[in-house]
């Protein structure tokens, strides 16, 4: 694509954008009652959002203007924060993390995949060297320590002599015995062949009847052939097979791929002309523009002194530093225009001292009215229903549309085809800052001439204020006191070390790990198609794989990777991931590291047993974790099996590990995190129900349930899973069958019977002998699947946990409850009668 049709894009993006944000401010000012009606709202509003966010976000990675695109990427973290709040309110309505839009997405035309939320890729671009860098560094003290070495997976016995001579004469005969049974089995057919030819009274067959044979063999052969040929170019048609060449990787994209790279390096190049240009162009202004700038301000200033002389009497008391200086006076403003707000003012200043009158005249109201007033307001609003919470996010937004619009909107380019930057737009940006620049020079030289030019005409002198100065330097002493003796109680402990040397001892100590290369992308599933039918029908669907991709890029990627949107959006410190063994929840940690560049802390109650004994040790541990992740964030704090450090009883196996350290100080951790740490704490677990509930939740902002894969999720991955194992699908290979059989069997199951079967042999056999599912049953027989009952008791927890409480209210009881609610208010009105 050319830099026309990324600017159409971007265009036609905008638009879109400002009719969706006309539609906001109209639904902010409305309450509504109806649930479905309001959800319906939400989940379009969010849909629309997530469909703009896809398009900007490709427009910003391949756009080369500078500074079109630092607009765009103002307006692209608002999307995301705006992205994040709707999800916020769903989830507050609905009372569950997985919501479904089977209706509206087939009411806006669109595909379950165009849901999908793409992860931005300036998260990696913007820091790749400094990423680098860090994973050399990692990579050096592994190696010095010893840690990079890989744990062999197959540890080989050694047998002694005579054994081995054993094997290798019973090998070897069976072999020759093969040879032998094969050669006596070629003497009997000969033999066979023999004795039939010499067989009296056996007719010579016609020689006619065996080329009347032969032709049915081959035209049937023939006629089967160009049915099957043309029953797969129907299937093709029809769109129920790919096309031959359908995998194969076309020229096209080769060649939009070099383009996409190409541009990346123009980008880099504008991006460096555009910063030298905010230098040297800010230098010619103060050499060319600067001196007159200076005269002009100070005609204005004396001016506005003589018109004050002029209108009251007395010359004016100049702004001070703290308050803008003269830029209040005169920001925006022509001299006719500031000498009405002088009248003005004198005007302003008569009207107050008449009204203080009046009121001290006047008796006050009691504080009992007041609160009465109060009440009844809040009665009012109660009785309104719900309004959509105010958003961080769409000032931004309307702000930067309105920036497009003024300035982008109907901008002529036509004389910047290579899409460099615009020196009018420096130019108009550095005036300002060299006009405040300069102004500030200004205001220092007119306060000593309005002190001469009072001494001279007025002969008044300036006495400082020393009492009210002397009042304000206690106060500020007493709330500097008043923080040190809060700070004093997290005193850096490691005050005298560099982040390198702590960085280096968590590595060595293995608490700073390297994260696996996954992708979120690489976490295969497939879309839950019947959710918004099977709750019409009060039936709760168990979420699908990519339902859980969706929210850990929402919950994990998408705040790590933007400042902006992890300080102003709904803040989430902590995230569980519960679910059965071979689910892919310490795949999906790994994939929050890759796309976000995170480093990788494993607190996990193993990995910590023995490391930093006693209280002391403790605290130092924490200490250095927390700050080493601030220093280098994103972060990404990793605890697996979390159920051990919230034991109800530890075992009697596991006291020596002291699995239950951490339980007491990961609260105190999640108060010290602010909205400015870009820090995630992450839990994965097999068996939550072994942890003390209450201590869990508190810990754990939000709690995902990852499922075993459902049937359409598991056809997907054994597609995916045998081709990257460099398996090739043929029709001999019913992926269906498989999908259907291993139902109960989780991700990490299906990979380790395919790498079983898959061997080196195996894939070179695969031209002459396609695979069939009939191979990969042998292995699913050594394994044992999830059992409906282990996946019931994950629901029954889930239930117990504070949302799935509040859900399970909302779905039952909660009218009832309310119900009792009015009935115990209605009483108790009765007896103060």
């Amino acid at each position: 694509m050319s830099n026309a049709m990324y600017n159409k894009m971007w265009h036609q993006t905008q638009e879109a954008l400002n009719s969706l944000l006309d539609k906001e401010s109209q639904n902010i000012m409305e309450s509504q009652n109806n649930q479905v009606f309001i959800f319906q709202m939400l989940a379009t509003f969010y849909i629309k959002y997530v469909q703009i966010f896809r398009n900007l976000e490709d427009v910003y990675d391949q756009i080369v203007h500078p500074q079109k695109r630092i607009l765009i990427r103002k307006i692209l973290d608002g999307v995301m924060g705006r992205i994040l709040e709707l999800k916020n309110e769903m989830v507050e309505l609905e009372l569950t993390e997985f919501h479904y839009f089977d209706d509206i997405l087939q009411d806006l035309k669109l595909a379950p995949q165009q849901l999908d939320i793409p992860i931005p890729k300036y998260f990696l671009k913007e820091k790749l060297e400094v990423i680098k860098g860090r994973e050399k560094i990692l990579a050096q003290i592994l190696a010095n320590t010893g840690l990079d070495i890989p744990e062999k997976k197959y540890t080989v016995k050694g047998i002694p002599l005579e054994e081995a001579v054993k094997l290798i004469q019973i090998a070897e005969r069976a072999r020759q015995g093969r040879l032998r049974a094969m050669f006596m089995k070629q003497i009997f057919l000969q033999e066979y062949r023999a004795k039939q030819t010499k067989i009296p009274g056996e007719k010579v067959a016609d020689m006619g009847a065996a080329v009347l044979q032969i032709q049915k063999v081959w035209r049937g052969f023939h006629q089967r052939r160009k049915t099957e040929k043309q029953r797969e170019e129907e299937m093709i048609f029809l769109g129920m097979k790919p096309p031959p060449l359908f995998n194969e990787v076309s020229a096209t994209v080769i060649q939009a791929e070099k383009v996409s790279f190409l541009r990346n390096e123009v980008q880099v190049k504008h991006e460096e002309n555009y910063k030298e240009a905010l230098v040297t162009i800010k230098d010619d202004l103060k050499l060319i523009e600067g001196p007159d700038i200076k005269e002009n301000l100070q005609d204005q200033i004396r001016h506005w002194f003589i018109e004050c002389r002029n209108l009251t009497g007395t010359f004016p008391e100049y702004p001070n530093v703290e308050e803008g200086g003269s830029a209040i006076i005169f920001s925006n403003k022509t001299p006719q225009q500031v000498t009405e707000d002088i009248i003005a003012n004198q005007e302003e200043e008569e009207k107050n001292k008449k009204k203080k009158k009046k009121e001290a005249k006047k008796p006050k109201k009691p504080k009992k009215e007041k609160e009465k007033k109060g009440a009844k307001e809040k009665n009012k609003e109660e009785d309104d229903g719900w309004k959509m919470s105010p958003s961080v996010f769409l000032p931004t937004m309307e702000e930067g549309n309105n920036v497009y619009k003024d300035l982008w909107k109907n901008k002529d380019e036509s004389w910047n085809l290579p899409q460099d930057y615009d020196p009018e737009l420096i130019k108009q940006e550095k005036r300002k800052e060299l006009e405040s620049e300069i102004r500030a020079q200004v205001d220092e030289l007119m306060r000593q001439e309005l002190k001469n030019l009072k001494l001279a005409v007025d002969r008044e002198k300036e006495y400082p204020v020393k009492a009210a100065k002397k009042k304000g330097d206690k106060k500020k002493k007493k709330g500097k006191k008043g923080k040190k003796g809060k700070r004093g109680k997290d005193k850096d402990l490691t005050a005298d070390r560099t982040i390198e040397s702590l960085y280096k001892e968590l590595v060595e100590e293995g608490l700073l790990i390297q994260a696996l290369k996954v992708n979120l992308s690489d976490y295969i599933g497939e879309y839950s198609y019947l959710g918004t039918t099977l709750r019409q029908v009060s039936i709760e669907p168990m979420p699908s794989l990519l339902d859980v991709r969706q929210l850990i890029a929402l919950y994990g990627i998408l705040p790590l990777g933007s400042a902006t949107v992890h300080e102003k959006a709904p803040l989430v410190k902590s995230l569980l991931l519960a679910g059965p063994s071979g689910v892919g929840k310490k795949m999906l940690v790994h994939a929050i590291c890759t796309e976000t560049g995170a480093n990788l802390f494993n607190l996990s109650a193993a990995n910590i047993a023995g490391k930093y004994p006693g209280k002391n040790g403790l605290q130092m541990m924490l200490h250095v974790v927390i700050k080493v992740a601030r220093e280098l964030q994103p972060s990404v704090v990793w605890i697996g099996d979390t159920e051990k450090t919230f034991y109800k009883k530890v075992p009697s196996t596991e006291r020596m590990i002291e699995p239950k350290r951490l339980k007491k100080q990961l609260p105190k951790i999640l108060r010290l995190l602010k909205p400015d740490d870009r820090i995630l704490i992450v839990g994965t677990t097999q068996r939550p129900f072994d942890a003390e509930l209450q201590s869990f939740c508190k810990v754990y902002q939000k709690i995902i349930l990852v499922p075993r894969p459902d049937y359409a999720s598991r056809f997907v991955l054994w597609k995916q899973i045998i081709q990257r194992n460099g398996g090739i699908i043929t029709n001999a290979l019913n992926i269906s069958c498989l999908a259907k059989v291993t139902d109960g069997f989780t991700q990490g199951h299906i990979v380790e019977m395919v790498q079983g079967v898959l061997t080196d042999r195996r894939i070179r056999q695969q031209t002459y002998k396609p695979l069939t599912a009939a191979e990969f049953i042998a292995m699913l027989t050594r394994m044992s699947p999830v059992y409906q009952e282990e996946e019931e008791s994950f629901k029954n927890w889930y239930a117990k946990t504070p949302t799935g409480k509040k859900r399970a209210l909302a779905l039952t009881g909660g009218d009832i409850e309310k119900e009792k609610d009015k009935g115990k208010k209605k009483g108790k009105k009765e007896k103060k009668k």
